[in-house]
């Protein structure tokens, strides 16, 4: 069977990446072609790592959470399977303090502050971006300013030729465990200045697979060896999105429609050969948004708006523990606004104001119901001294809990300031820049770590980060040389974090225990490298490395048997590398990834040692054009080399397992 769906995919054929183009208005006297231009933005002070066009489709990765595994300074959470959840930390900080924003507006869950990333395809997915500290940008939310970190995901905008009206890519994926994944992309040219897109997609799967596990226990002995098939792990999802994209003589604006649903088996905890397959959860994830930006001389506006409802069911049926069936809704609603005046050629300020309210409602005896009212507000300035640049931002957070029939919380006010540098120190050597930055943040606990009738802690404190960043970064491109770009980026950091609350899955993985570390210290260091060769033979490789070394220490009371140890979960090595070739019409993708040991409690004692883990996925493609139409063919191996492992202990990840997509691009 795996022979007969590979010769299927060699002989099938791929598309080619649409062209992309910004198309300027004619006049009476002149037409302009249009035309591409790439370029790294001139005032970004610390850049991201990105991964977008045909590097990001390229890669073993059928979500935004597989991909961000690729960056340095991650660690992602993944409970296995195809619907299993995944969330994402930058350097030690927690789920929480990252934020995540999808087409420029940041993505909201105040029952538990955490994205599931599993949740968005890449399937229509244009770029990926992670940001430590934040964007290099001051015209953005007062809200974006937040974060500890950001991941930036950015959708494909439709771009037409003077002669094209429509476009469409269609594709369907198929593989181990009973997977059926097709989606569909159409492009509409609805006049000069609107532009339209719908995407959809639907995935279904049985999510079984089989799994070796055996645990050793404090004697070092093995306490036991299971083989079996894991459980529970079905999905069935659809996902909908619809946007809308409008050019103004002064600006422009984009309008998008949301919808994500899902209903998927919670996988338990392999505990000593015990099982549990009762939970279930449904989720509805709905929310409209829109962005408005409008050019007036040296002034820009921006400004954003959105609605989202979230509804949650969760269902327990396991006859080894209480039954429950609770229900769980949430309705947001945001504004923003932000602007930046342009007060020299090398100087802009902006100020920015942001409103947020969140409210939450569940079918839990006396729950609290809360209400929350957060106003964020903004001052930020940049300078661009030839080969020096500067950002400094300052933001105010005023957080108002309101209970139902409950005492509410004293009000929550903060300032969190921000300093980012960078230059070119030689001026005989421009490719050779350094960095650095400081920045405090902050984060209120979420309505699951207040209230939450079970696991809620209401009087849990606050967490606040500060940061510290240095860095160098040498870049190389020659259009005329073999080796076209290499790069290589090495950051080193410090991360005081006070009252920093942990969530610990207990027994039942969608619930969780919550309680305050107190203060961790975490120390790091971050490399990436990469580098592009191209040989006149159409052959081209580009490689990336990405190494991260990070110590994450529990400081909080010298009494406590886990003073100075590692928090759970955080390595203290971890990598990966990708090596992608292509030759004519053939892609080829190898790619590793690396996590060293950890441990899952507070202390580390052989018992509750993690061993690390990595895997090698393989990729191959074949394109082909046919007149108008583009077509490709894709064979992904994961896990090639068959290895056992686990993220999160006692949740075994698959082992060697297939996916083949065909695509049709018109």
């Amino acid at each position: 069977m795996l022979k007969r769906l590979l010769y299927i995919s060699l002989l099938s054929l791929a598309f080619l990446p649409s062209r992309a183009a910004d198309i300027e208005e004619a006049d009476t006297v002149l037409t302009l072609n249009s035309v591409t231009v790439t370029a790294r933005r001139a005032n970004e002070v610390i850049p991201a790592q990105t991964l977008q066009g045909e590097e990001l489709r390229r890669l073993n990765s059928q979500s935004v959470a597989d991909a961000l595994r690729y960056f340095s300074g991650v660690q992602i959470k993944d409970y296995g399977g195809v619907g299993g959840i995944k969330t994402v930390n930058i350097r030690s900080m927690g789920a929480n303090h990252t934020g995540v924003v999808y087409d420029g507006v940041e993505l909201g869950n105040a029952q538990n502050g955490q994205i599931d990333l599993g949740q968005f395809s890449l399937d229509n997915m244009e770029a990926i971006s992670l940001y430590n500290g934040q964007k290099s940008n001051i015209l953005q939310p007062a809200k974006d300013f937040g974060s500890a970190g950001s991941i930036y995901m950015r959708t494909r905008t439709p771009v037409f030729d003077d002669s094209e009206t429509f476009h469409f890519r269609g594709s369907v994926r198929t593989g181990s465990f009973d997977l059926i994944n097709p989606s569909a992309l159409v492009e509409l040219k609805l006049s000069e200045r609107v532009n339209a897109q719908i995407s959809a997609e639907w995935i279904n799967s049985s999510g079984k697979y089989k799994f070796r596990y055996h645990r050793v226990n404090q004697a070092g002995g093995i306490a036991y060896d299971t083989t079996a098939v894991r459980r529970n792990g079905d999905i069935n999802a659809t996902r909908v999105e619809a946007n809308l994209y409008g050019a103004l003589p002064s600006g422009s604006w984009h309008a998008k429609v949301y919808n994500y649903v899902s209903k998927r088996g919670i996988p338990g905890a392999i505990v000593n050969n015990v099982w549990r397959r009762g939970e279930r959860v449904g989720d509805c994830n709905t929310f409209a948004q829109g962005r408005y930006t409008a050019y007036r001389g040296r002034w820009t506006s921006l400004n954003n708006i959105k609605y989202g409802f979230y509804r949650t069911h969760y269902v327990n049926n396991d006859y080894r523990q209480i039954t429950i069936d609770n229900l769980y809704r949430q309705h947001e609603l945001y504004l923003s606004t932000a602007n930046m005046l342009e007060i020299k050629p090398w100087w802009q300020a902006s100020a920015g104001y942001d409103f947020m309210w969140n409210t939450m409602t569940a079918d839990l005896f006396n729950f609290a119901k809360p209400d929350r009212f957060t106003h964020y507000i903004s001052l930020a300035t940049a300078l661009n001294l030839n080969r020096f640049k500067l950002q400094a931002s300052v933001m105010g957070t005023l957080v108002h809990d309101k209970l139902q029939g409950k005492e509410s919380p004293a009000d929550k006010h903060v300032l969190t300031p921000a300093l980012f540098v960078s230059g070119q120190p030689f001026r005989s050597f421009e490719p050779f820049t350094v960095r650095a930055f400081f920045k405090q943040s902050y984060r209120m606990p979420t309505f699951n770590d207040l209230y939450y009738t079970d696991a809620g802690n209401s009087s849990l404190d606050p967490e606040r980060v500060s940061q510290y960043n240095i860095g160098i970064a040498l870049q190389h491109a020659s259009a005329s040389s073999w080796l076209t770009a290499a790069g290589i980026n090495i950051d080193a950091y410090y991360n005081y974090v006070k009252n920093k609350i942990v969530a610990y899955p207990k027994g039942q993985q969608f619930r969780w225990t919550m309680l305050n570390l107190g203060r961790v210290d975490i120390r790091g260091i971050d490399i990436s490298a990469n580098a592009t060769v191209t040989q006149l033979t159409d052959l081209q490789v580009t490689a990336r490395l990405q190494y991260t070394y990070q110590r994450a220490i529990d400081i909080t009371a010298p009494a406590d048997s886990y003073y100075r140890d590692q928090i759970p979960y955080i390595p203290h090595h971890s990598g990966s590398a990708v090596v992608n070739a292509t030759w004519r019409q053939w892609g080829l993708n190898l790619s590793w990834i690396y996590v060293g040991s950890r441990y899952n409690q507070q202390e580390n004692i052989q018992y509750n040692y993690t061993e690390p883990w990595y895997t090698t996925d393989l990729s191959l493609s074949r394109d082909l054009r046919l007149s108008h139409v583009n077509l490709r063919a894709l064979l992904e191996v994961n896990n090639l080399l068959n290895r056992d492992y686990d993220v999160i202990a006692n949740y075994p990840m698959p082992k060697r397992n297939f996916r083949i997509t065909l695509t049709v691009e018109i």
